[in-house]
């Protein structure tokens, strides 16, 4: 197989916004990817010439984006073009890549990007220009699904990226042949969660529709062998035979059963089962698994019997200042560092924090001064967040009361570690060992004052 190759400043002024088309190979990058996949299809393909499916499993990569980036005419992000060249032992160098070429109806567009940012909240979309990937875990992620009984563990605070991550995953599994099936915990009622049998029950039902088939929990439930046998009799003798392909199930937000001790004991130490049964047992290892949850693992679990110490950990960590710096870049705007450093200052390196403020500064909403000026934060882009955050903190006085010593300190203090991982799912605080610190300043200026006189 062979590819041919075709100041913004901190006064009130408005952003300066440039075209952000993201970058092409150079003939010269081309030729050095070229060179580079043909000694490896010698040296480790037998002399074959590697399929896009075999390219995408070596680099991690979609396939799309791989038929893009040799295609030479649409920009992508240079970190992709950094880890294609990675893939095959390169190192990326200015003189391998540059802009894609202007057309004429661009130059005479008035110079605006040619896509919008999305709004902030939720998943990034799978096409979006303004997802920032994180190379070395997400090729991590994509090798170890694929695996017969694979397991992966992600692990972040609320609104750091482990939804658009698990949906990656998903999307590049599909391409390779599997079935997916992504379910949030979320969409669960509290009802729900007061009985193992129904719980399981619900859980069966909704991976069945994920998988688009008729509901026969009558036909495998037994009362005799109990809710757990019932479930696992579902699951290996009609719904994975009914998938035909490997089965991908994407569990998100899977701490809400943190609140559910005895249940979750149960169900953990159900999916541990399963992650087990692959090992020897053909039908169990076309089930591949990803969990994801807000917060540390705060419920006795038996270390035999739980899903939290087996599998592929992920932890999503903050933007550092350079993944920012890019997303910037990505809008369109012309900041030198020093004031990427700034908005970093105020919001830490949370994603949705940032995208937030790179979007209404995009719209032309505010401005990095305006921003920055705490007058402005209780009623600026940040409002509905902060009450937000704000209400679920009066849902719980005593998390509140820890937290107001945490914002009015000067240095990180102890606390207990069920009230730091709580306080740490919500993204209020950052922990080194039972040492909590606010994790950021917008959260310490805005509720310093708020929680004066929370007590435990």
């Amino acid at each position: 197989m062979s590819f041919s190759s075709n100041q913004f400043t901190t006064s009130t002024q408005a952003p300066k916004r440039r075209r952000r088309r993201g970058v092409v190979l150079t003939p010269q990058g081309f030729q050095k990817v070229q060179q580079a996949k043909t000694d490896a299809e010698f040296a480790d393909n037998f002399g074959n010439r590697y399929t896009l499916e075999a390219l995408s499993e070596r680099t991690g990569l979609a396939v799309d984006t791989l038929m893009k980036v040799m295609a030479c005419e649409s920009g992508v992000d240079k970190q992709t073009l950094k880890i294609l060249f990675r893939a095959f032992n390169l190192t990326l160098e200015p003189v391998d890549f540059t802009l894609p070429q202007v057309s004429v109806e661009e130059m005479n567009d008035g110079g605006e990007p040619d896509d919008a940012p999305e709004l902030p909240g939720g998943q990034v979309p799978l096409d979006s220009s303004f997802y920032i990937q994180r190379a070395t875990t997400e090729t991590e992620c994509y090798k170890v699904v694929l695996q017969p009984g694979g397991l992966i563990r992600i692990k972040a605070p609320r609104r750091m990226g482990k939804t658009s991550l698990m949906s990656r995953i998903l999307a590049q599994v599909s391409q390779r042949g599997c079935q997916t099936v992504s379910l949030s915990f979320q969409l669960a009622d509290k009802a729900i969660f007061q009985n193992l049998d129904q719980f399981l029950q619900w859980f069966c039902a909704n991976v069945g529709l994920g998988l688009q088939l008729p509901r026969r929990i009558d036909d495998y439930w037994d009362d005799l062998f109990g809710s757990k046998i019932s479930c696992k009799i579902y699951f290996e003798q009609y719904l994975l035979p009914g998938a035909e392909k490997p089965l991908v199930l994407a569990l998100d937000d899977v701490d809400r059963l943190f609140d559910y001790p005895d249940l979750a004991d149960e169900f953990f130490g159900l999916l541990r089962t399963w992650h087990e049964e692959a090992k020897n047992r053909d039908i169990w290892k076309q089930l591949r698994m990803i969990v994801a949850h807000s917060t540390e693992v705060y419920i006795p679990l038996n270390v035999n019997q739980s899903p939290f110490n087996v599998g592929l950990p992920v932890e999503l960590k903050a933007f550092t200042l350079e993944q920012i710096q890019d997303l910037v870049q990505r809008h369109g705007l012309d900041w030198p560092l020093e004031q990427t450093q700034q908005l970093m200052n105020l919001v830490g390196g949370s994603p949705y924090l940032i995208q937030t403020a790179l979007y209404h500064i995009w719209h032309q909403d505010v401005t990095l001064a305006e921003l920055l000026d705490p007058k402005t934060i209780p009623v600026g882009i940040y409002s509905e967040h902060l009450q937000r955050q704000h209400w679920a903190l009066q849902q719980n006085p005593d998390l509140a009361a820890v937290f107001s010593k945490v914002v009015t300190a000067s240095e990180p203090i102890p606390i207990e570690l069920v009230q730091g991982f709580k306080l740490q799912s919500l993204g209020l605080v950052q922990m080194q060992g039972n040492l909590a610190r606010s994790s950021c300043n917008l959260y310490a200026q805005y509720f310093r004052d708020r929680l004066q006189g929370s007590t435990l």
